[in-house]
């Protein structure tokens, strides 16, 4: 197979792969399972095998496609599968959909990073690009649960980050703030729900 044909065969199959996802994507939407916990509850709640997978394409496709907050998919894993099972669901999903993205991002470059990155977003950490402590500070703002993890995933893909160091930060880095945004917002939630007398 020819340089030209190979890149042609992964063409057709990003193409596929982005309808696949798009057309999952307004399914599980016209579910409500991207707004109502209820039935994300009902969709994965209920098989042992099916549910997990269901789930983690889920939070796959909330990474590489923002359609909501990460946080409520992160405290909706701990709700459904408990502490255990939860995290390591949401940390199969996001770890995959950020490796995704990272790959998109080098594949189709600064036009369609712009597409998915706010211009704000863009702006306030565009100076770490050129920066030679990029990965140190890259590794820190996905340890910590306070920057746009997946706005700073696909700038990533604009440096000359190796796929294979970006990787081990993923997988290294994601738990720590995975466990912390779930932890904050379940307990956050605890406390709501006593002040409001729920």
């Amino acid at each position: 197979m020819s340089v030209v044909q190979s890149r042609r065969l992964l063409n057709i199959i990003s193409l596929m792969g982005i309808a696949i996802t798009v057309s999952l994507t307004f399914y599980f939407y016209r579910l409500g399972v991207f707004n109502d916990m209820n039935s994300l509850r009902q969709l994965v709640g209920h098989s042992p095998i099916a549910g997990p997978l269901i789930f983690v394409l889920i939070q796959i496709i909330q990474v590489v496609i923002p359609i909501i907050p990460g946080g409520i998919s992160l405290a909706a894993g701990v709700l459904i599968f408990g502490p255990y099972w939860g995290f390591v669901y949401n940390y199969v999903g996001i770890v995959i959909g950020s490796l995704i993205l990272f790959l998109m991002g080098r594949h189709y470059g600064k036009p369609m990073i712009m597409h998915l990155v706010s211009d704000k977003v863009y702006q306030k950490y565009s100076h770490w690009l050129d920066d030679p402590r990029f990965d140190g500070l890259f590794a820190l703002a996905i340890f910590l649960p306070v920057a746009p993890d997946d706005a700073l995933c696909l700038m990533a893909s604009l440096t000359n980050m190796s796929f294979k160091k970006y990787s081990a930060i993923i997988f290294l880095a994601k738990p720590a703030s995975i466990f912390l945004y779930s932890l904050a917002l379940l307990q956050g939630g605890q406390i709501l729900s006593t002040l409001l007398g729920l």
